[in-house]
């Protein structure tokens, strides 16, 4: 008889319930088998790290820390995937948030260089300038400790390690001595620097982006602001030798240009997202617009070059971008002891041109100017070392020439000859290139 038959004997009273219990203990038990032997694979592996960290704990010649081996484990971990991918262990944080808040502890000087605690300049509204640090004011001494004694950096970390009252003896350009009590304070690095008119009748201004962090889109629109307030009509934003940072902040200053359409196109492994403008953010829509890269010009940098050049609101003008297209992201671990920078997508221009250069590519590289302009090396570190130093706010620019003219010193950088800034700014003016022509 089959279990259909209708001259089958009922079951017995429970025994479907019975083999219902045999049947969910049997498929728990094969559960717990596999999981078991899953993991016995996978701790295989943890128990690798554990008896090479003990190894060297029990048997290095020199004392190590357990922590340090640990961190080290996990950088060398994540520095196997690619060049970008990172371990912040817990004492690379500090210099982590300032790359990406744009803020740092500090009392808001720019020193002078190869004078160890000579203040170039204070900035404007920071602790220095509040505690009445001058322009020319020297450092002798920090928290009694005199400025002989200490390296540079420890000078620095005294003036950054925490919001206490610092306690400073300082020295004037007359030599007269002074003592100076002031709180260290989150103080603004600017990225956004070097802005004025070169062109004053023709209203061409001029400023360069040194990387982007959440504050730049600020910074940018108040230096712009700034200029246009003087008569700005034409602009040249210089991105040389800028290395990235937050990308939503180039795409930010990218829509300040352009009132629609995409701005990026940003895959990763699940999906294509693509950001688009929005209309009421292009307060500078029209503007002419020129923008300066290079083989330095990377990352965040080069998907606002990107941007600009896709939608004809900008020509660029230089070299070849360094093609860091790549999407890194930022993930707190072991309850913030750690941040983890994963490459988690590539990112791409408006029409999908891709910025990412690889080595089985060797015919593409980043973003292609309009205009090729390359420079020779003299010339660029020249250019660098301009666009790496600080602008004198306009408070500091009358006792900084006066300083200079007393000591018979160079004090105010000078925009150097630079080839690619004539080009951009002919550009703008209309008139013919002479990009050949001996610069002064």
């Amino acid at each position: 008889m089959t279990p259909d038959d209708p001259r089958s004997p009922p079951p017995a009273p429970g025994t479907a319930g019975a083999v219902f219990v045999l049947g969910l203990a049997v498929g728990l038990l094969a559960a717990l088998v596999i999981e078991r032997a899953t993991r016995h694979l996978f701790d295989r592996d943890l128990e690798l790290v554990r008896a090479v960290r003990d190894l060297a704990l029990e048997e290095f010649v020199g004392e190590v820390r357990e922590d340090e081996l640990v961190d080290s484990a996990l950088a060398g971990m994540l520095a196997g995937l690619d060049d970008y991918s990172h371990y912040y262990a817990p004492e690379e944080l500090a210099e982590l948030d300032r790359e990406t808040s744009g803020e740092f502890l500090g009392i808001g000087v720019v020193f002078r260089d190869g004078e160890p605690g000579r203040i170039l300049f204070p900035y404007p509204g920071s602790p220095a300038a509040r505690a009445g640090l001058r322009v020319g004011d020297r450092i002798k001494s920090a928290q009694g400790e005199p400025l002989e004694e200490l390296e540079f950096g420890e000078l620095l970390g005294l003036l950054r390690r925490s919001p206490d009252e610092v306690r400073l003896a300082v020295e004037d350009l007359d030599g007269a001595a002074r003592e100076v009590l002031l709180d260290p304070e989150v103080v603004l690095d600017p990225t956004v620097r070097h802005a004025r008119l070169l062109d004053e009748e023709r209203g061409i201004g001029y400023l360069c982006v040194r990387s982007f962090s959440h504050r730049t889109p600020e910074e940018f629109d108040r230096a712009v602001d700034e200029l246009r307030a003087q008569g700005l009509r034409a602009l040249v934003l210089d991105l040389r030798a800028n290395p990235g940072g937050i990308l939503d902040a180039a795409v930010t200053i990218a829509n300040r240009f352009v009132a629609s359409g995409a701005l990026v196109a940003t895959r990763s492994r699940a999906e294509t997202r693509i950001t688009r403008a929005d209309e009421d953010e292009a307060r500078f829509a029209g503007m002419p617009l020129v923008v300066l890269i290079d083989a330095n010009s990377a990352s965040a940098s080069e998907v606002l070059a990107a941007a600009l050049q896709d939608h004809g609101v900008a020509a660029l003008v230089g070299e070849p971008s360094y093609g860091k297209g790549s999407v890194q992201t930022l993930k707190h671990v072991d309850e913030d002891r750690a941040v983890v920078k994963l490459t988690t997508a590539y990112y791409c221009s408006p029409s999908l041109r891709r910025i990412e250069h690889l080595e089985d590519d060797a015919e593409r590289s980043g973003i292609a100017p309009d205009l090729v302009v390359p420079l020779t090396r003299a010339e660029r570190d020249a250019v660098y070392r301009f666009l790496l130093s600080y602008s004198p706010p306009a408070e500091a620019l009358e006792p900084l020439r006066a300083w200079e003219s007393r000591a018979a010193v160079k004090l105010i950088r000078d925009m150097p000859g630079d080839r690619q800034l004539a080009a951009a700014r002919a550009l703008l003016a209309g008139d013919g290139l002479e990009l050949d022509a001996e610069l002064p």
